[in-house]
């Protein structure tokens, strides 16, 4: 199977999905994206790993970056591609072939762009961070990166969601004494002792900061808990991982202390945690974005790699064809009409 990046937008979207691409197999999508762009006089194309990146160099006084990852999630019996009515189904339709499909036929088509550009079609991001390889290219390579505004173009219904909310996870454990149950008054319950930590979690009220003009929603929320020895035993330990989903005016460090202060009296373990990142809607850029695109944006619920050109410096959205609810569904679907709107809205933007 080959791919027509100058062809019809439908067809190339169905052959992007159809190549099966599931984390660690990238190659041959990423084989096929390579081959279409080294055809772009153009373009000068790097290729790392399953990682292919094509930028243009016309001295424009900004630079716009905009990404895709190539995986996605094992199949579930949905593949090939089919169509019904407006939507087209297969596994990486939603997440995120859409938008890969419309950086391909864009990067292709705009050979005078009003901006310079860098196109990144990425592999290994449906898998932990480190196998990200926007991590090794951010650490090996960050120049690859650079940019004035990004768009990371992750299915939003064609509708533009502005950074992302960071993320951490942390665990509290309270302490008891084991004894036998017919004796309880000889131990002491560590589940009991929980039950402080769960009141504070259940008063807590989530914060709604605007950040840049976008309205966030804050959580702060147990997500698991784990005690007890046996059905006879008074438990000595029990241990409640909570998870906090924050917006991006704070830093990771400024979470925590926030999360330090919610639970005080509480030794906190924090064990995984990721900064969210601005939207940056007041760069020039963004305005330009916006005006083309049009609608009103949204704040982002939830982490995205935008987060990583945060990191950078460089200020991000997220813009794609497809319900972010139907990603990694045995039925993701992508409406074509979110696949037009998206490429028409990107040729509009650059042109």
């Amino acid at each position: 199977m080959t791919l027509d990046a100058r062809g019809d937008l439908v067809a190339l979207f169905r052959a992007i999905v159809d190549i099966e691409s599931v984390s660690g197999n990238e190659r041959e999508l990423a084989d096929q994206i390579e081959r279409e762009l080294r055809g772009c006089a153009h373009l000068s194309v790097l290729r790392d790993g399953d990682t292919v990146i094509a930028r243009t160099a016309l001295g424009r006084p900004e630079r716009v970056v905009i990404a895709g990852h190539l995986d996605t999630v094992p199949l579930a019996g949905n593949l090939p591609s089919w169509r019904e009515g407006d939507l087209i189904y297969g596994r990486g339709s939603c997440d995120m072939k859409g938008g890969v499909a419309v950086m391909l036929a864009a990067a292709v088509a705009l050979e005078t762009p009003s901006s310079d550009l860098t196109w990144i079609f990425y592999d290994h991001e449906e898998v932990e961070s480190a196998a990200n390889s926007l991590t090794r290219i951010a650490a090996t390579r960050p120049e690859l990166l650079a940019g004035d505004f990004a768009v990371l173009m992750e299915p939003t219904s064609a509708r533009v969601e502005g950074g992302c909310q960071g993320t951490l996870r942390f665990s509290v454990t309270t302490t008891g004494r084991a004894a036998h149950s017919a004796r309880a008054w000889m131990g002491h319950n560590a589940i009991h002792d929980a039950t402080d930590v769960l009141a504070r979690l259940a008063a807590h009220v989530p914060e709604q900061p605007e950040v840049d003009g976008l309205r966030y929603h804050e959580g702060l929320n147990a997500v698991a808990i784990e005690g007890g020895i046996a059905g006879n035993v008074i438990p000595d330990r029990c241990t409640i991982t909570v998870n906090y989903r924050f917006a991006p005016h704070r830093s990771v460090e400024e979470a925590q202390q926030y999360c330090r202060e919610v639970l005080d009296g509480y030794e906190l373990t924090f064990t995984d945690a990721a900064a969210g990142a601005r939207p940056g809607l007041d760069r020039p850029a963004a305005a330009a974005f916006l005006a083309a695109v049009g609608g009103e944006p949204s704040a982002k619920f939830g982490w995205t790699d935008v987060a990583r050109f945060s990191a950078l410096g460089i200020p991000a959205v997220n813009f794609g064809p497809g319900d972010p609810s139907k990603a990694h569904a045995d039925d993701e679907f992508c409406p074509v009409s979110d696949l037009v709107t998206c490429h028409d809205s990107v040729l509009r933007w650059l042109s």
